[in-house]
């Protein structure tokens, strides 16, 4: 599968100055890298919901999740920048702000996860909760859904079909569908389940004792696809009966972006075996982690952990910040309301714009799928890419999903409010009635 909303210099208008830049890139960093959007943006600066191009222009940004606080929050770069100033080393020596972050951050998991190993990157997480699940199962088996991404490593990278055809899944990965309510079966919990069942049952019968399921919470990739909550608590207990272990994927999903809970899957009234989370944990910053069942490190635990970078007292420090900030400003509350109005705005546009076919999602990770037609469901891929173009022009960031890049991905900072929810949803509007 080709990349969603990529940069295709062939089609593309570029200003001598922008092509002199796409074609030194192209020669610094070689062939696998991507830009978005059929016109590419030149970034230079961030603030809050806010990008800033090399002209000055403002772009609303309803798509990074990574600056999770908004970009450069104050607090955040405040943090980084007394700690860097202080001391930075590994977690080879003892460090309060490590241990600190740490018990902070476990506060907002279930008990019943106790530790937490730091990463730099959710790659790297995910590498490490499948080296654990190897370990203590002794199964080799692994379940993803049919277009999950959960990394970049050799190891993680065969577990993400998202890459496309070029990389090859692994021989012990079965795929199953995403629990899709709209194209596919309404019981979206039923038809999960029986589908994880059969994935097992094809290992087995392979050979192949199964290890995890690795699934991440609001399934992203494949198209967003968080409703009917309460389903993967069966999935994981059928996991479990077949000796593997369920391992939540938050790198996306956790950090309050749900806008009910600190983490996905909570909603699902489940707790995970192992819990990978990333991207906003930094707020821009390059942390991750593993969290885990302590009775789970048994095997690990005769070897030993270390990450040169993971855990880092600035990378910590930066951590607790983000914290901090979801905290004492109520961002998971805001989330929740604003939200709310977010999908409900884009609902009303559903009744006034005939390509969109379903609208889905919770909090501030929403996915809004384009169709030519209600009856066949026909992808509006084209259609898509006219309107995540269309609200480029118009200074406003978005992308797409799923298996035809027909579902609008929309992921904004999470101290996005309902002023700029009536920005985007206007400027939506407008970019809709132009197709």
């Amino acid at each position: 599968m080709a990349m969603t909303n990529a940069f295709d210099a062939s089609r593309a208008t570029l200003t001598p100055k922008e092509k002199a830049l796409v074609e030194r890139r192209d020669r610094l960093l070689g062939p696998a890298y991507r830009l978005f959007y059929e016109q590419p943006v030149h970034m230079v600066r961030g603030e809050g919901v806010w990008l800033y191009d090399a002209d000055g222009q403002a772009y609303l940004d309803c798509y990074n999740n990574v600056p999770s606080v908004g970009h450069c929050h104050p607090q955040v770069v405040e943090a980084l920048r007394q700690q860097a100033g202080i001391l930075n080393t590994h977690t080879r020596y003892i460090h309060e702000i490590v241990l600190d972050y740490a018990e902070q951050l476990l506060s907002t998991f279930p008990e019943e996860l106790g530790h937490v190993m730091f990463t730099c990157t959710g790659s790297e997480a995910n590498d490490l909760a499948y080296r654990i699940a190897k370990y203590q199962t002794g199964g080799t088996g692994f379940i993803v859904t049919d277009l999950a991404y959960h990394g970049g490593t050799d190891v993680i990278a065969a577990l993400s079909p998202s890459l496309g055809i070029h990389v090859d899944l692994g021989e012990n990965v079965r795929t199953i569908p995403a629990p899709d309510g709209y194209r596919g079966d309404p019981e979206v919990g039923k038809a999960f389940v029986a589908n994880v069942r059969v994935a097992i049952a094809d290992m087995q019968r392979h050979g192949i004792k199964p290890a995890a399921l690795l699934i991440d919470s609001v399934f992203s990739s494949d198209g967003v696809f968080s409703d009917h909550a309460g389903f993967l608590r069966e999935a994981a207990e059928v996991i479990r009966e077949a000796g593997g272990l369920y391992i939540a994927d938050e790198v996306q999903s956790g950090f309050g972006r749900t806008g009910e809970h600190w983490w996905g899957f909570q909603r699902h009234s489940v707790i995970p075996d192992m819990v990978t989370i990333g991207k906003g944990m930094g707020g821009g910053h390059p942390i991750a982690g593993l969290v885990v069942r302590p009775e789970l490190m048994t095997e690990l635990g005769k070897s030993r952990y270390f990450n040169t970078f993971g855990g880092n007292p600035v990378s910590c420090a930066v951590g607790k910040a983000v914290l901090d900030v979801i905290e004492n400003e109520s961002l998971i509350e805001n989330v929740k309301q604003v939200g709310a109005y977010l999908k409900a705005g884009l609902h009303k546009l559903a009744k006034h714009h005939n390509v969109i076919g379903d609208v889905r999602g919770t909090g501030f990770f929403i996915g809004v799928e384009l169709v030519k037609d209600h009856s066949s469901l026909e992808p509006a891929t084209e259609e898509a890419n006219r309107v995540v173009n269309g609200l480029r022009q118009k200074h406003v960031l978005i992308s797409s999903a799923g298996p035809h890049a027909n579902i609008l991905k929309i992921r904004p900072p999470l101290t996005f409010t309902q002023q700029d929810a009536d920005l985007f949803l206007q400027t939506l509007d407008e970019v809709l009635a132009s197709l």
